[in-house]
Order: structure tokens, then sequence, then C-alpha cells
């Protein structure tokens, strides 16, 4: 377990006293009415609907991340509190990094999973770092192998092929959050030093502080463009702008890519390169309606 997380949010002092809030306190849910305090709440960032799935098979309240930011909803109160994010170099996207910062949140357990595809580094590590700094001290953070959306680095046909164990993996994160584990995954010194030198790659988007990129930079609009509208719909920035022709990137973006994986015409390709430009991905039990409903800005 990392050390030096001792501080306690109200939540946690509350249980450590062995008090607890009153029965009928409410919290306020992104676009929603004020209701009773659920048992778990979950807090979710999605591009490609791997965090989305995982958040819905851990608690059935589930809130975006986007939204929630949007809508400057930012106190919540339940039972326990779980955040659900893809891992960008090892790190939050910036949007969760700001939602962490932004947030009140009382609970009596706090944890989070985050969903990767390669190399998870320091990931567990530096989330609970930014907790600490946000005055939020996690439980128990786990890292969860799922399909690498990374369209710079890999197939999509590939990756779709590969038995990453998923299943059990998350049985067994299931049965940690439900018994309350106390734990914050180890990271190993190679991994630490593996997230190091990937942020000193030349031309890296990746900072310390997180991601350093422009929309316009990144993605070019192919003459296969229709104007229909879906990029905008799963872009969390509303980055997308349309003209006669077709859509036009501009804004500082999260790299999500859930705007290439969405295009049914596969008319958004990344400037950068990739490995196979005519593969996708969405996660299979995934929508492309959830993905609006949880990123749309619109």
């Amino acid at each position: 377990m990392l050390g030096g997380l001792t501080s306690l949010t109200a939540c946690q002092q509350e249980a450590k006293s062995g008090k607890e809030g009153p029965k009928s306190q409410t919290f306020p849910q992104a676009g929603e009415q004020a209701k009773v305090k659920p048992r778990r709440l979950i807090f979710f960032f999605t591009g490609t609907g791997n965090s989305l799935y995982v958040a819905r098979e851990l608690s059935g309240d589930i809130i975006s991340i986007p939204k929630a930011l949007k809508k400057g909803e930012l106190s919540y109160e339940a039972e326990e509190i779980g955040i659900v994010y893809p891992i960008y170099a090892h790190m939050p996207p910036n949007m969760v990094r700001s939602f962490l910062k932004k947030a009140q949140l009382k609970c009596n357990y706090l944890f989070a999973v985050l969903t990767y595809g390669a190399g998870k580094g320091s990931a567990a590590e530096i989330c609970a770092q930014i907790g600490k700094e946000s005055g939020h001290s996690f439980n128990y953070i786990a890292t969860l192998l799922m399909v690498d959306n990374w369209l710079p680095a890999f197939d999509m046909d590939e990756q779709k092929q590969i038995n990453k164990h998923f299943d059990e993996n998350l049985a067994r994160i299931k049965a940690a959050i439900n018994g309350r584990r106390q734990e914050i995954e180890a990271v190993s010194t190679a991994e630490r030093e593996h997230h190091e030198k990937l942020l000193k790659r030349p031309g890296t988007p990746f900072t310390a502080t997180g991601v350093k990129a422009r929309a316009e930079e990144w993605f070019t609009v192919t003459d296969n463009c229709i104007t229909c509208g879906i990029c905008s719909r799963v872009c969390p920035r509303n980055n997308y702008r349309y003209s006669e022709l077709k859509a036009e990137p501009q804004g500082e973006c999260e790299l999500c890519l859930a705007c290439a994986h969405a295009c049914p015409h596969k008319a958004i390709i990344l400037t950068k390169g990739e490995k196979n430009p005519r593969a996708r991905y969405r996660h299979p039990a995934v929508k492309l309606s959830d993905i609006e409903k949880a990123n749309s800005q619109i």
C-alpha cells in the first residue's frame, strides 16, 4: 500500500469515529433531482465504452464526469463512492483530474478502478497522489486490463482477439470492493521508471500535469465525412464544428479518441498515423447512444 496517504476525507473521519450522517440526507445527481443517499455511486469517464461498462458492473448509480463538470454539480454523498476511468500514459484524463480537484465527495469508502490496455505504469500511485492533493484519501485503487484503443500503437482487430482475462480480473476487483478492502495497488520501481521515460519521449502530448493536445493538430477529417454529427456528440469537449462540407475539429483535446472510433465512415483519422486505419473499437456491450449520452456537451 502506498505510504503517506494519511489524510481522511469527511466521510472517512465519520467512519473512523463510528458516527454516521443523518439517514435522510440527500445528494444532487448530474441532471437529476436529489434523492436519498445511495449505497454506492460511481463516476466515470469513457471514450469507447470500456470504463462505462465497468462502472455499470459495479453500480446501478453512475454519473458521467463530463456531464457533472458541465452542470457544475460537484457535491455528492453516498456510503461508497467510486471513480472509473481509462489511463492515458498512466494518468487520468484531464477532465477526471479536474473533477477530483473540484468535487466534494462524502462517503465511508472511496475507491478507483483504472482501465488500461498495455502498460499500467505508476497509474495507481498517480491516482492516489492526485486524490491526496485534492483532499480525497482513496481506500482502494486497482487497475483492470482491457482492449487498448490507442490507435497510433495498436491494431483494434488484434486487440479484440487477445484474452486479457477480463472477467476473472473484474470478479476479483468486485470482491475486493464489496469487502471494502484497504489497498492501493503496488507500483514497482521499473513501472515508475517506465512512466518517467514515457513523459520524456520527443513529441509526446503527455506531461506530468496531463495531456497537452489540440484536436485540430491530432485529427484530420476526410471527404468521407457526411456531417452526421456523431463526432460532436461523443466528444466530451464539444470540439467539432461543421462547414457545408465536413466536420472541423478544434479545441483542447482529451485524446480519448471517441470521435475517431465512433465515426461510421472512418472519416476521422489521426495525423500522427495509425497502426490499422481500417479498424475501430467500441465495447461490445455499450451502444453508440450510451457514449453520446455520457459525453455530449451539446
